[in-house]
């Protein structure tokens, strides 16, 4: 396992970079603020028959708060529920008893694991005297804070225009209209949601300009990462499934990785060296969730095409986690989602295994031993990451084609290529030139065809 220099996925600042770097510093100053007291709740709705088991689904709402700095959570519950109220999203006597509790605990923020409509969101904020984040929110807020490059800050202000333009709705009283006239065309009757829908539609615009260059930029790098024969590993996987973490073992990089949701947001490539020498570049991708907010998915779609063309996909797993199946379902719901095809090259990693306990441990590494395509490793250990980097190098490797080859005594250029790529087993000097017996792939032939 070796590493190379660093190749970053992310494409360079343009002429606006200080422009950039003022934004996000300045965005770090605005969330230098005191602590805010937060109550998370999950509703756990009866009528909606596949929802997520309440009790994990609250604490990965939990964890999220915890990923967004200034919030402390000071209380957090599942409240059940027949079925969702439509104006105030739960009944009158619920209401009055949260407020309750969040008075005597000083709430300032209150997080809903789930969605909430604007009018639901204004009522509830209105009657509880709180700012209210549902779980679409709250995820663009850690995306916010999280994100680095240009690239990431641009697809997050998108995705959060294009979130609060659907939050509209009718909370002005002091004018109906702005200027007289019948409103047939824009301008004249316009009302102040449409002029505010406007003025969103055109930032929309003018970032979708902005991100459109970097976006040149990316495709630039992926035109030379193609002329470069190194095939591309991406890890996937649930957000904290200890994919940045893997990916530090692996390449000797430094990515962030902590125990916590959405560590890593900005993408990273490195290369890396297998154990057969064989060279590969590896990349780090964002995290997948559970109701990953559809602004999110379509603003990194363009980050997420690196997936797309990779030679093969690791699908990490958070094996000692309750919910890891059901993480699993929704990874590949989005892979597919995103355009993966069915039968994508794809290897499944059990991580984390040596968090799972002793006694089920031994029955989880022989069941991989058994599977093909399943391994059963720890990041931080190392245990099973021999085992799964031979099996990257075997599914990389591609069929070798045995050929005859007749080459004249002049062709000596062309023969010289073939000894330095290792391609030739048998040789035979003849009148005219020499017969070669060579085991090639495709890629070699179509090389050697342009010499």
């Amino acid at each position: 396992m070796g590493q190379d220099d660093p190749q970053d996925a992310s494409p360079d600042t343009e002429d606006d970079d200080d422009l950039f770097v003022v934004r996000r510093q300045q965005a770090m100053v605005d969330r230098a603020e005191p602590i805010t007291r937060a109550w998370v709740i999950h509703p756990d709705v009866k009528a909606v028959r596949d929802r997520r088991a309440a009790e994990p689904a609250l604490d990965e709402a939990i964890a999220l708060a915890a990923a967004l700095p200034g919030l402390e959570v000071v209380g957090s519950e599942v409240v059940r529920l027949p079925r969702i109220h439509p104006g105030m999203l739960f009944g009158s006597g619920k209401i009055e008893e949260l407020r309750l509790r969040m008075k005597a605990a000083e709430v300032e923020l209150v997080l809903i694991d789930g969605h909430v409509g604007p009018v639901q969101q204004r009522n509830l904020e209105k009657e509880w005297g709180v700012k209210l984040l549902d779980r679409t929110g709250l995820i663009l807020e850690i995306f916010s804070d999280r994100a680095r490059t240009r690239e990431g800050v641009l697809q997050v202000e998108m995705a959060a225009l294009s979130y609060q333009r659907t939050r509209l709705v009718r909370a002005w009283t002091h004018l109906e209209r702005q200027r007289g006239g019948l409103g047939f065309v824009g301008g004249p009757g316009e009302t102040q949601i449409e002029s505010d829908r406007r003025a969103i539609d055109d930032q929309l615009v003018r970032l979708k300009r902005q991100l459109d260059k970097v976006a040149r930029t990316r495709t630039l790098h992926r035109a030379a990462r193609a002329k470069v024969p190194f095939p591309i590993v991406a890890l996937v996987g649930y957000t904290n499934a200890g994919k940045s973490t893997l990916f530090n073992r692996l390449t000797g990089a430094d990515v962030m990785a902590k125990d916590m949701l959405f560590a890593t947001l900005d993408p990273t490539m490195r290369r890396v060296t297998l154990p057969s020498g064989a060279e590969i570049i590896m990349s780090d991708t964002v995290g997948f969730i559970s109701d990953l907010p559809t602004e999110l998915v379509a603003a990194f779609r363009a980050t997420l095409e690196e997936v797309l063309d990779a030679d093969l996909i690791l699908h990490v797993r958070d094996i000692s986690h309750p919910q890891s199946a059901e993480q699993s379902q929704d990874v590949m719901t989005i892979l597919h989602s995103l355009g993966v095809a069915e039968g994508a090259p794809l290897l499944e990693v059990w991580n984390k295994i040596d968090l799972v306990p002793e006694e089920a441990k031994d029955g989880l590494v022989v069941q991989a031993d058994r599977t093909d395509g399943l391994f059963a490793v720890s990041a931080i250990t190392g245990e099973g990451l021999d085992n799964l980097l031979d099996a990257v190098s075997q599914t990389l490797q591609p069929p070798l084609i045995t050929e005859t080859l007749s080459l004249g005594f002049a062709q000596g250029r062309e023969r010289a290529w073939l000894f330095s790529q290792g391609v030739v087993e048998g040789e035979e000097q003849g009148e005219d030139g020499t017969t070669l017996t060579v085991s090639w792939t495709e890629g070699q032939k179509a090389r050697f065809a342009k010499l």
